[in-house]
């Protein structure tokens, strides 16, 4: 065996791949739209009070965290545009996936808030405005749908935006309801219905809330891309006819569009490492849209060319602690 055994062939592919939330991202339909939720949700506080709707109420609470998704997602993208440096060597681009968890926390949060409120009215209803309550409701209706369209036209590829336009499209929804609830207390004088269009507000608000916590927790932990499966990536890297094992594995995601790829590759004694690299690189991009990836490409020892069954060849030349599945191109474990 050649010297050539020990040596690393390593790549970070960047070419053509865009970080994230790109620097000269549409920062102003953001702005638009948070111009008009804030000034909307002052005047419904007031006539939520007035009209001793908790509907409409909790409808200007939503539109809060409304206001409050789109500073974030605002923050986040000056952050991320930032260039890599020092410690941070991915600079700030995970700042989006804290203001989307913030936001879906903060929807699980207020939902659960206003979910005792409405059980609560349920059982002793105030008397409500419904005439106020449904013209407001429809007002609240046509913001949201110019607020949900600004938003529509930035990055929504991004998991700080997506944030963002869920929270406009549950309002959407809500001021729907709210709507609805209105026009049955007007015509029937069921105040009742006012609490039950905030339940209705409360499970969209949940299964949003859950949506972004559970994306932007997946991203926190390293998990994969919902989906890519690395045993997939891993069987058809291996599958190349130069590659003899693939192991260390790993698949993650930067941020929002961005998943990278490590892994280390063992491949035939009499390949070319740097053509193979190449070639595998080719497979991620064209089949994984992966163009982040790191191979540490070597030629495999003897012994890991006659084994073809059982557990990993284990040589601290290569792996001083190897981890995961190891792919080889025959049947193996996951």
């Amino acid at each position: 065996m050649t010297s050539a055994h020990h040596d690393h062939h390593e790549s970070d592919g960047h070419a053509g791949h865009s970080h994230g939330v790109s620097a000269d991202a549409d920062r102003r339909w953001l702005a638009i739209a948070l111009t008009l939720i804030t000034t909307f949700m002052a005047a419904e506080v007031v006539i939520g009070i007035l009209a001793q709707s908790l509907a409409l109420i909790s409808d200007a609470a939503h539109m809060l965290t409304d206001a409050v998704s789109i500073v974030l997602a605002l923050i986040a993208m000056r952050l991320a545009a930032r260039p890599a440096r020092g410690g941070f060597t991915y600079g700030l681009k995970r700042a989006e996936i804290l203001s989307a968890q913030a936001n879906g926390l903060t929807l699980l949060l207020l939902g659960t808030w206003l979910a005792y409120e409405a059980v609560r009215r349920l059982i002793d209803p105030p008397e409500v405005e419904g005439g106020l309550v449904f013209g407001t409701a429809l007002a609240g209706i046509l913001v949201n749908i110019a607020a949900a369209w600004c938003i529509s036209k930035a990055n929504r590829s991004s998991l700080n935006v997506e944030g963002a336009y869920q929270h406009i499209l549950n309002d959407l929804f809500a001021f729907i309801g709210t709507a609805i609830a209105g026009l049955v207390v007007v015509l029937t004088g069921f105040a009742r219905a006012d609490a039950i269009a905030t339940l209705v507000v409360v499970v969209l608000m949940f299964k949003a809330g859950y949506g972004l916590v559970r994306e932007s927790g997946r991203i926190f932990l390293e998990a994969a891309p919902a989906h890519l499966a690395p045993d997939d990536i891993g069987d058809q890297l291996v599958a190349h006819p130069s590659v003899s094992e693939v192991h260390d594995l790993h698949v993650w995601t930067i941020t929002s569009g961005q998943p990278a790829l490590s892994a280390h590759i063992l491949v035939e004694p009499v390949a070319d490492c740097h053509t193979v690299r190449r070639d595998l690189e080719k497979i991620l991009q064209s089949d994984y849209e992966i163009s982040h990836t790191t191979l540490q490409v070597d030629h495999a020892p003897a012994e890991v060319l006659e084994v073809r069954t059982g557990a990993a060849y284990d040589d601290g030349s290569h792996c001083e602690a190897p981890h995961g599945p190891v792919h080889r191109d025959e049947p193996h474990a996951h």
